[in-house]
């Protein structure tokens, strides 16, 4: 091959590591810079959020969103050192920004979704929330997913866009709920008697509210027994220790008064047969014979 082809490849190589070099080792120099640079500064600015007064949900929201912020604006800046225009770096990101749009459709749905659930604040970090048919604790919410942990110990992984379009079930937004009891009793029960012992097992809890005061009234007469509902307020957080707490000293009482929770009855009829039966019965028993 002809040596000059090869001088000529040599010069524009080296003539590239000229123009090119310099930029490429600054922009290696920026880059670890930004890097050490990008960390110091999400460390300040968690413990800036950490003293203010923001809400934790959307402490963990700007956090994530900021780490991309960053990371966008060092990309930018690396490739302006190289030598990139800002038209061509914007076109190169619009390009991008479609593909990778369209393929990670989900994604932006559940950023939007984190906006949403930020802005119109459903249920923030701490509340007893029931979506989707899982109930916990709201653990994170980040800028794609939110996190609950259940009753028994279990994170549960939810995307933002599901949970911004389910029906939520806030069980902490109100500081007050009501307990509801549903008991029955045979029918031979005083009524008023069943309604005053039931009451008076209620006030005994201390962390009931007295406004408005405890209640048991007779809600339903079904097929073999009277159905109760016993009524007591608390505050939210104590809704499920009072609820155990209540229905088990109302089982008390009952069984203190000698006051039985009744058992499914059903009463068969045997018609009786006449005399004159009887006699053909008998007649056709003898001539059988």
């Amino acid at each position: 091959m002809d040596k000059n082809f090869w001088v000529q490849v040599k010069d524009t190589f080296l003539d590239f590591l000229v123009e090119i070099g310099p930029r490429a080792f600054y922009a290696i120099i920026i880059l670890i810079i930004g890097v050490f640079c990008i960390k110091i500064v999400m460390q300040l600015f968690k413990r800036i959020l950490k003293k203010s007064k923001i809400e934790l949900s959307l402490k963990t929201f700007v956090e994530s969103l900021s780490i991309f912020v960053l990371w966008g604006l060092l990309i930018f800046l690396v490739g302006s050192i190289l030598g990139i225009k800002a038209s061509s770096f914007l076109a190169i990101f619009g390009a991008v920004g479609i593909a990778i749009g369209l393929a990670l459709q989900g994604s932006l749905a559940n950023f939007a979704g984190g906006v949403l659930i930020l802005v119109f604040k459903p249920f923030k970090v701490g509340d007893l929330i029931k979506v989707n048919n899982v109930l916990g604790f709201v653990e994170k919410i980040d800028i794609l997913y939110t996190r609950v942990k259940t009753y028994d110990g279990l994170i549960v992984t939810m995307p933002n866009g599901n949970v911004s379009n389910s029906d939520v079930d806030n069980r902490t937004m109100e500081p007050y709920r009501r307990v509801d009891l549903n008991l029955k009793f045979n029918y031979d029960v005083d009524v008023e008697y069943i309604r005053k012992l039931i009451v008076e097992t209620l006030n005994k809890h201390p962390h009931i509210i007295n406004e408005p005061e405890p209640d048991a009234w007779l809600d339903q007469i079904g097929e073999y027994e009277l159905k109760f509902v016993a009524r007591c307020w608390v505050r939210s957080e104590n809704y499920y220790p009072v609820y155990w707490e209540q229905l088990q000293a109302v089982k008390k009482a009952l069984d203190e008064n000698g006051i039985e929770i009744p058992v499914p009855k059903r009463t068969l009829y045997q018609p009786q047969l006449n005399q004159e039966s009887m006699r053909k019965t008998d007649e056709n028993s003898v001539e059988k014979k």
